[in-house]
């Protein structure tokens, strides 16, 4: 694991269990839609490394370490930041996007930022496989993990499936998309299939919009 994976991870740990422990802390940087239309927009940032319990915490970190490396391999360390920094924040734009008439709206986790670094792994490089636990023996192609979760975010906004941020997943998602590929634009010669199929959902996601479907 490289020094700016471990430093991401521990600056998420420490301010996520400051939360735990200082509801006022927490109250004061989460994702909240009316305390960020009244210009408090560093929650834009901050409620990126809180987090609702440790299992949130963990499951958001567990996810960067597999793919962390796989970005800073072909990018490095500050394209890197780049992209993480880049999905968290237009992960919470979607989400202030799509709720910005609902006041009491709150949300926190760093899921945006770490969907938008498993796109850019995608993105780079195709040819990964997932594993998981309960298929341990059964390798998933990540880009259909990935088109398919995207559908899944659709879905979710669509129904307002559990208390799940699905607008921050999807429009992290998106972030990883747009930043890795203005980052690395060779992806559109030797990957321009990816680029393609993993596009596919944010039209689908653009022409529900556009005709009130969501």
């Amino acid at each position: 694991m490289s020094f700016i994976t471990i430093v991401i991870i521990g600056i998420n740990v420490v301010v996520s269990l400051k939360g735990f422990k200082d509801f006022s802390f927490f109250e004061t940087y989460k994702f909240n839609i009316g305390s960020i239309r009244k210009g408090e927009q560093i929650r834009m940032i901050s409620s990126g490394f809180l987090h609702a319990d440790e299992a949130h915490l963990f499951m958001n970190m567990f996810t960067l370490y597999f793919f962390a490396d796989e970005v800073l391999h072909y990018l490095g360390s500050i394209n890197f930041i780049i992209v993480y920094m880049g999905s968290l924040v237009v992960g919470n734009i979607l989400s202030l996007y799509f709720h910005k008439n609902e006041y009491h709206y709150s949300a926190v986790g760093a899921s945006g930022a770490v969907t938008g670094i498993l796109y850019s792994a995608i993105l780079l490089n195709p040819d990964l496989a997932l594993s998981f636990v309960f298929l341990p023996i059964v390798p998933i192609p990540a880009y259909v993990f990935g088109v398919g979760y995207l559908l899944y975010s659709i879905y979710g906004m669509k129904k307002r499936i559990g208390n799940i941020g699905h607008d921050a997943h999807f429009g992290g998602a998106v972030g990883g998309y747009v930043i890795t590929l203005f980052l690395a634009s060779w992806i559109f010669i030797e990957n321009s299939l990816m680029v393609g199929l993993l596009a596919t959902p944010i039209l689908i996601l653009y022409i529900m919009k556009r005709t009130g479907k969501i």
